[in-house]
């Protein structure tokens, strides 16, 4: 939990209790059904919460902001900012259906209202989201063309509604096409090594 409270002092007591559990929410869901791989679950809040929460640095979801997460995996990074920002909405897809087993136990056992866990892909999903976020699922290309027909165009918070794509090593080339695509370095942020490469490509929907 240091390595949380390091980077966000003002947690209220609800959210740290609702972090603080996760560690023993996920071992005990990877040894069911296997979501993390065996050398991460030891770095959980390093390498899967306080990396999902860097799209928290580059932007505060406004209350009622709805927020597809795409390729979810076990619930990142969508279950760390659901509990960072509860009056935001949550759609965590996922095409493994077990692994949306894991995200629905673990939103019920930390009481997260806000969040609903979906065994879909996106190309499938008929609702519109201010913004869609993801941990590298695929080529950014390939991610676009998924979800680009699902971001509802007008917008309220301080970035234009769009994507938010957690990413690592040099994208130059990936993002080739994306003229209005903005990198976030998360080492602006967070000083530890393993933030050194990791980025947060910022495309506004319109």
């Amino acid at each position: 939990m240091d390595i949380l409270l390091k980077y966000f002092p003002n947690l209220t007591p609800q959210q740290q209790q609702q972090f603080s559990r996760l560690p023993e929410l996920y071992n005990y869901w990877n040894n069911q059904i296997n979501v993390i791989s065996r050398k991460d679950i030891d770095a959980l809040y390093e390498r899967h919460v306080l990396h999902s929460l860097g799209i928290a640095k580059v932007i505060s979801f406004k209350d009622g902001t709805r927020v597809m997460d795409v390729g979810t995996g076990g619930g990142f990074p969508g279950i760390p900012l659901a509990i960072l920002f509860p009056k935001t909405q949550f759609l965590l897809i996922d095409s493994i259906g077990k692994k949306i087993k894991v995200v629905n136990e673990i939103a019920t056992a930390l009481e997260l209202k806000n969040v609903r866990g979906m065994h879909a892909r996106a190309e499938t999903i008929n609702e519109k989201f201010d913004f869609i976020i993801s941990r590298a699922v695929t080529e950014f290309a390939e991610f676009y063309k998924w979800v680009y027909p699902k971001i509802n165009l007008k917008s309220t918070n301080t970035l234009a509604n769009g994507i938010l794509y957690l990413k690592g090593g040099d994208l130059t080339e990936e993002l080739k096409a994306f003229k209005r695509a903005k990198l976030f370095e998360l080492s602006d942020f967070f000083k530890e090594e393993f933030f050194q490469t990791k980025k947060v490509v910022y495309l506004p929907g319109y």
